[in-house]
């Protein structure tokens, strides 16, 4: 195993010029040209966890990782077991969750019709996208613990879906986003519903108001999801302080976030903080335990399994948003589903940003903090900031850092406490959560 992730790691690095995920048109006076972020930063382009239709149930097949196929534009050629396994769990998660938004539908009209539209809005957002990581990571911790998932589990970690759900919901009112996955974000969507109903009132308020409850909803049916799963008694007990621990740290974290914007400086320590309690402990390393817990209920929160999974889901977690961070600006919309340099425009304090701000000076640097968080910039001014960014050497050094990280938590993944039928499942996974376009 150990051969496996050094020689994957070994190409990555030092093999293959890829092709950049993002590209930025950058104009200079009567100059046009094509600046590619992977010209600096050995950037590899997204790995694909696609989902098809399976079987309601799968076991933990033995995995590998093959050799690197040059000729298909550096991606990485698995094999078809990890390929199976992972489209499967994906395809389980999807339709635990259909089953169950089915029955909440059933249960919402009949209290009344009005509801229709809040049933529609959330099967759209839950079933129609997303890339299913954290339940995917839970999924991992399962067969780290040595356990085979059954739909018992399976139906308990696709309850992080409707925690997610809740998160962007609300997430994007907070940050005044007008999309998420190409599609109106929910409280402009209950918004347009709002105006197109011809209804009395504010359509802003009952947009706002709308995204509040239906995240609140959401928040609601993961615990109901969870609770309601059938996994044992031991179990459920065994994963509710991790659960409980993972969404204190996401609301704390969300409002570090929020605070953030307040806060007179920029700062890389706050900044990767956020990213620790935001994003990387919530879409990772809690997921991970409370599937290696839902796997075994006597995994002890402190024992060597769920120090392992720490030691591999915190760096690959904070990478992880700081691959978010790039994408956010430098993202392709077409991919992303979000306007071309949309934190720009909201003025999001990201590691990127404040590492930017860091090493541009004089005007330049003038230039970036009077265009932060103004949401009229134009698609021009859009492309000069970027092209600052670029040039501060801030993007090479998210990447560099992006890189250690993702070094880190793949040197744990050979921790004798991770069961051996799970490890290159992990890799995969971890590769994919890094190395991706949207």
């Amino acid at each position: 195993m150990r051969a496996v992730i050094s020689e994957v790691i070994f190409i990555v690095r030092s093999r293959v010029e890829p092709p950049a995920p993002y590209v930025t048109d950058m104009k200079s006076g009567a100059i046009e040209r094509r600046l590619s972020i992977a010209d600096q930063s050995r950037l590899s382009p997204s790995l694909s966890l696609g989902g098809k239709n399976s079987k309601e149930k799968v076991g933990a097949p033995s995995l590998f990782i093959a050799p690197i196929c040059m000729e298909s534009g550096y991606r990485y050629r698995v094999s078809t077991e990890v390929k199976v396994a992972i489209e499967q769990a994906r395809a389980d998660i999807r339709h635990e969750l259909s089953l169950y938004l089915a029955a909440q539908r059933t249960y919402l009209l009949a209290i009344a019709s009005e509801l229709q539209p809040v049933c529609d809005a959330l099967d759209e957002f839950l079933l129609d996208g997303g890339k299913r990581l954290r339940p995917l990571f839970a999924y991992a911790g399962i067969m780290a613990s040595g356990a085979t998932p059954t739909r018992e589990m399976v139906r308990a970690i696709s309850s992080l879906e409707l925690l997610q759900a809740c998160a962007l919901i609300h997430d994007d009112l907070m940050d005044g986003s007008d999309t998420r996955r190409g599609k109106p974000a929910m409280h402009r969507h209950f918004e347009n519903l709002h105006q197109s109903s011809a209804m009395n009132g504010l359509a802003k308020q009952f947009g706002e108001s709308a995204a509040v409850l239906l995240g609140d909803l959401a928040l609601v049916w993961s615990d109901q999801m969870l609770n309601t799963s059938g996994i044992s008694n031991e179990s459920l007990l065994a994963v509710q302080r991790i659960h409980d621990e993972m969404r204190v740290e996401l609301m704390a974290g969300q409002y570090l976030d929020v605070r953030e914007s307040g806060e007179s400086t920029y700062s890389v320590e706050r900044s990767l903080r956020i990213a620790r309690y935001k994003s990387g402990k919530y879409t990772i390393e809690r997921p991970l335990h409370l599937g290696a817990v839902i796997g075994d209920s006597k995994q002890r929160t402190d024992g060597p399994l769920l120090s392992a999974l720490s030691r591999y889901g915190l760096p690959l977690g904070e990478a992880f948003q700081l691959r978010d961070d790039l994408l956010g600006i430098f993202g392709d919309p077409s991919v992303t589903g979000k306007p071309a340099g949309d934190d720009l425009r909201e003025g999001k304090r990201t590691v990127l940003m404040a590492i930017a701000l860091d090493l541009l000076k004089g005007q330049e640097r003038e230039m970036l903090v009077s265009h932060l968080g103004k949401a009229d910039i134009s698609p021009a001014k859009i492309e000069e900031l970027r092209a600052l960014i670029i040039n501060s050497g801030a993007v090479a050094q998210v990447e560099d850092l992006i890189e250690k990280l993702s070094n880190d938590s793949l040197r744990a993944i050979e921790d004798p406490a991770i069961d051996l039928s799970a490890r290159e499942f992990l890799t995969y996974i971890a590769l994919s959560a890094v190395k991706r376009s949207a």
